[in-house]
């Protein structure tokens, strides 16, 4: 049984690496645009650079299809713990940690990836859904407010952070998804440098100036 367990634990961590390593953005923008979205705008991997670069015609994809991947692996995973007698969230964070690093460094195009909000937001709403509600509740009048995708987006998984220490009985999942917040307000560093010297640019979620 406990050779059953490892395996399981290795295929989901690993299932979850290689499959979340497959980037939307930078498909969509190869596939359509014959180019590569990293060495555009931002040069970051992920929805809010797609879309100030191409508009809201196929950024939207590129959000729904992270999300989705992001919530389906650590799904799938919590499934196959619970069958193998580890439990539902011990496969969701395991999922989760290996989803992001998938995100931000896939070797599928060179370790070079996007900063992981949709990712680790997903794992909020898997690890209990009034986390990852009240993240993106935060995130979008923040958005609707203030209109800087980094204010917002940081703000809104810190919420759940700090939400989910008050409300899961599971200490290792606590500790996994705040090292994943971490690691994404990380990721942020440059963004949260021109916060500070005012230089850090508007997103108008509604907007469309499509580069093509």
């Amino acid at each position: 049984m406990l050779a059953v367990k490892i395996i399981v634990a290795v295929a989901c961590a690993v299932g979850s690496y290689l499959v979340c390593g497959l980037n939307p953005a930078i498909i969509l923008s190869r596939r359509i645009y014959g180019e590569d979205i990293r060495n555009s705008g931002s040069g970051n991997a992920g929805f809010s650079n797609f879309k100030r670069v191409y508009g809201s015609k196929y950024a939207w994809w590129v959000f729904v299809l992270d999300l989705a991947k992001s919530a389906l692996l650590p799904a799938i995973s919590g499934l196959l713990f619970m069958l193998t007698g580890m439990g539902w969230i011990n496969g969701v964070w395991v999922s989760g940690v290996f989803c992001l690093l998938g995100h931000a460094y896939p070797v599928w195009y060179g370790f070079h990836g996007g900063k992981g909000f949709l990712t680790v937001l997903a794992m909020a709403f898997m690890l209990d859904w009034r986390c990852g509600l009240l993240a993106f509740a935060v995130m979008t009048v923040l958005l609707l407010t203030v209109k800087i995708m980094s204010v917002s987006t940081l703000s809104g998984l810190l919420a759940g952070a700090i939400l989910l220490w008050f409300i899961c009985p599971s200490l290792p999942a606590k500790i996994a998804f705040t090292a994943c917040v971490v690691f994404v307000w990380a990721r942020h560093h440059e963004n949260i440098n021109r916060l500070f010297h005012g230089k850090e640019s508007r997103f108008n979620i509604f907007g469309d100036k499509p580069k093509k």
